[in-house]
């Protein structure tokens, strides 16, 4: 109780204290660039809180709590102290939240691009009647602890640390494999090929998990950069890698796809827009309470890329990545295709609290270089509705128009804010029914179960499927690798109808999502989980609609750099 109460008061002295201070940094360091972007100051004189009055209240209403409710001294105060201060934090704003010191060290983990666990991507299989079968392992990941221990797609976790693994869900398989670096991780697996079991000893390290999750030349000339894993510590690494490789392999256009990006350390997309823009062009302004304490930062790149870019978006591209697709979008520098970003655009600062916790508090906005606002409203305090953007069976609905104030691009086309970043082109992502949302889920158990027998021989006359070996790292699928015959497509129907009761015209209504995934199974088998992916951009109709666009970027392109050129000689 003692320790919760000093936890308590430690949260309340910070939340109080950075309520009334902040300021800016004065300049974007290439070597040091926080993500709150700033520290802080003495702000206008206001009546003093007293800590000690709030800290009497909690321990009264405590000590009424523990005498009356009928859980009495079961209660978990850490839980009640950790619910009351995110709630709290939520009158203010979406975005300010409490870490305790587990979730912190979390954070801090998945900031800088990696977990620690053993590095395998599993997967549960059930039979016709929902019954778990087991756990699987689908692939490993290059240079992780189960890469190097030998372990292989389809092969079944039978035990972790002696404890039995059958039967049980994936969570509780994964919460098992993951842990502590340096602890071991005795397994037990069965090896699909030859039903044979081996004792395999694993010491967990830390496991790569990149931003990006796959870069290629999606056709001649074409790269595809899916910066879809958030903005770590290492993603304008990864991105400059993929870039150097793409200029081998004559690069023309560029995808980047920000589907799905939650956002993370805004320096990292500052350094991304940098690459692309040339010196003295804005790509953010932060504005926090201060008056005059608005910080624009501006490009310092004297000889930026000038490939045509097109930038894919949908409702999940948040944050740091609307700061991304903003910048080029304002200074027409990329055609923003797909579907209306999320629309957040508070800057938040981690304070750090005692017992390792933290709190992170939004000190600041963000407008992009034409001074749109990013961040949607939040006034009714209903986060559900925040979330879902009003719940979700509206996010499917017509997108609603511009609520912020008309801005203009450097070539002079119309933008607004004050709801994320509309896109230049609206491609939406196709939609279907639940009956076949269901009918595909359902799809998913026959298909990788006929996927272990085919990857390892056991389908008769598709022998030359068999994927029993180690993966190939780094590999570009070609158009005939593990490509899913009509034949073989047969095969399968007559598995799935046999052993898992599903009737022909099921299995002939979904033909082409079950030849995808199967490939997808096979490629993943073969390649990786990262290769995998470029099976689902074959299908991807929001990305195949995109590329067509080129034309548009090039021609945006030029506009504002003509624009641009324009302003400066009109300076001089």
């Amino acid at each position: 109780m003692k320790k919760s109460l000093n936890l308590l008061r430690a949260v309340l002295f910070a939340f109080f204290l950075s309520s009334v201070v902040f300021t800016q940094s004065n300049a974007v360091s290439k070597t040091k660039f926080r993500n709150s972007d700033g520290r802080t100051s003495s702000s206008s004189p206001r009546k003093e809180v007293k800590i000690t009055t709030i800290e009497k209240d909690m321990a009264e209403a405590l000590t009424l709590i523990q005498d009356n409710h009928y859980s009495g001294s079961k209660l978990n105060y850490n839980g009640l102290f950790k619910t009351a201060i995110s709630s709290m934090l939520h009158t203010l704003d979406p975005h300010s939240n409490y870490f305790d010191a587990k979730e912190f060290e979390q954070f801090r983990t998945s900031q800088n691009s990696r977990y620690f666990g053993i590095g395998a991507t599993i997967y549960d299989l059930r039979d016709k009647n929902g019954k778990m079968i087991g756990t699987f392992i689908r692939a490993t990941f290059d240079g992780a602890p189960a890469n190097r221990a030998g372990l292989r797609y389809g092969d079944l976790i039978v035990k972790v640390n002696g404890v039995s693994m059958l039967g049980k869900s994936f969570p509780y398989v994964r919460d098992r494999l993951r842990g502590p670096r340096g602890t071991p991780a005795t397994l037990v697996v069965e090896r699909y090929g030859s039903g044979k079991r081996e004792n395999i000893e694993i010491v967990r390290d830390a496991v790569s998990q990149p931003s990006i999750s796959e870069a290629y030349m999606l056709r001649p000339g074409i790269g595809y950069i899916a910066m879809t894993g958030g903005f770590n510590r290492t993603t304008f690494r990864e991105f400059t890698g993929a870039m150097k490789k793409f200029k081998t392999q004559n690069l023309r256009n560029i995808v980047i796809d920000l589907r799905g990006n939650g956002g993370g350390l805004v320096n990292q997309a500052y350094f991304i827009a940098n690459y692309f823009l040339k010196d003295g062009q804005t790509i953010f302004t932060q504005k926090g309470r201060v008056r005059g304490s608005a910080q624009s930062y501006a490009s310092d790149n004297p000889y930026p890329d000038k490939t045509p870019i097109v930038i894919l978006v949908n409702g999940s591209t948040a944050s740091a990545s609307e700061i991304l697709a903003g910048a080029l979008q304002d200074h027409d520098r990329a055609l923003v295709v797909g579907e209306n970003t999320f629309g957040k655009g508070l800057v938040q600062n981690p304070f750090m609290l005692d017992y390792g916790s933290m709190l992170l508090l939004t000190i600041a906005k963000y407008e992009t270089p034409s001074g749109r606002l990013i961040q949607r409203d939040y006034s009714d305090g209903n986060l559900y509705d925040y979330y879902t953007n009003g719940g979700v069976d509206k996010t499917r609905k017509k997108q609603k128009k511009p609520l912020g104030t008309k801005k203009q691009t450097d070539s002079g086309r119309a933008v607004y804010g004050g709801g994320g970043i509309t896109p230049d082109v609206l491609i939406k992502n196709p939609t279907i029914q639940s009956a076949r949302v269901r009918l595909q889920n359902r799809l998913v158990n026959p298909i990788f179960a006929f996927a272990l027998d085919l990857s390892f021989g056991k389908i008769k006359g598709f022998e030359n499927y068999k994927v029993d070996r180690a993966i190939t790292f780094g590999y570009d699928i070609k158009g005939k690798d593990y490509a899913i015959a009509d034949s073989l497509f047969n095969a399968f129907k007559k598995f799935a109808i046999s052993k898992y009761k599903f009737s022909p015209k099921q299995i002939e209504q979904e033909r082409e999502t079950i030849k995808w995934r199967l490939r997808t199974e096979l490629v993943m088998a073969a390649y990786g989980s990262r290769t995998s992916f470029q099976v689902f951009n074959e299908y991807d109709t929001q990305l195949t609609k995109a590329i067509k666009l080129f034309p548009k970027a090039k021609q945006l392109e030029l506009a504002g750099a003509r624009a641009n050129a324009n302003r400066q000689s009109e300076r001089k």
